[in-house]
């Protein structure tokens, strides 16, 4: 016992201490793109075509990226002839609304904090039951990495629990196949009012790239009235806990 310890007096702090501070990030960390202003060149699809799930485009408006949509493989970056698309480091990924996840120009995502009803009796205690409605387990792991003693999710009052009854809400990854929407659907009519939805990872979002499957339903979006969108492929767990905080409207960096 003495041993353990010392051993762990030895290892001293091993708790983030986000949001007070960001904890650095690898170098190969993929985060929020940003798309530079400009012209592209005339018909040019050299950067949007290599897309695998087509979250990159073009409108009337100009370019654009869908988060919701963007597993973040990179390949656009080193496509675009124009350098238009580049990825920065930036962790804040998160937005409240489908459409806040469409990246333009000069614009990011954004998270609103949930109604004063709500917050106030989730601020300081928000239970999640998670449903993983056919994903590939990436985004369940960065879920699961969140209750380990290096994010600590519990310091915030924030758990994952066994029962949708004794849940606040849920946390769907995965496409939502056509096998796991009834029961997609049950779990969160399951848990009691007022409740959130929350869709983490880009098939939870969009159908990521089992988009259009015709054994997959699109993810929650169309099913369930979700509250916070996360995006990523899987989002790493820094992001997924910046969008929780943020829809708490506890500040973060």
């Amino acid at each position: 016992m003495l041993h353990i310890l010392a051993e762990r007096l030895r290892q001293g702090r091993r708790t983030v201490a986000f949001p007070k501070n960001v904890p650095d990030l690898p170098p190969r960390f993929r985060g929020l793109p940003v798309l530079s202003p400009g012209p592209c060149a005339t018909d040019c699809a050299s950067c949007a075509g290599t897309c695998p799930t087509g979250a990159l485009g073009a409108d009337e408006a100009g370019l654009f990226l869908d988060l919701g949509k963007c597993i973040f493989c990179g390949t656009c970056a080193t496509a675009c002839p124009a350098g238009r698309v580049a990825f920065s480091q930036d962790h804040r990924l998160a937005s409240d609304t489908r459409e806040g996840l469409v990246l333009r120009p000069g614009t990011r995502p954004h998270v609103s904090p949930l109604d004063p009803a709500r917050r106030r009796l989730f601020a300081r205690s928000l239970k999640l039951r998670q449903v993983s409605a056919g994903g590939c387990n990436a985004c369940e792991a960065d879920l699961n990495v969140l209750t380990t003693v290096v994010f600590d999710l519990g310091r915030f009052g924030i758990d994952f629990v066994a029962s949708p009854r004794h849940a606040d809400g849920v946390a769907v990854t995965g496409p939502v196949t056509v096998n796991m929407l009834a029961a997609t659907r049950a779990t969160f009519d399951a848990v009691p009012d007022p409740r959130v939805a929350i869709a983490v990872g880009a098939c939870a979002i969009s159908g990521g790239v089992f988009a259009g499957s015709p054994e997959t339903t699109g993810g929650a979006t169309p099913h369930l009235p979700v509250d916070l969108f996360i995006p990523g492929c899987p989002p790493h767990p820094l992001t997924i806990l910046d969008g929780l905080l943020s829809l708490l409207g506890i500040p973060t960096p």
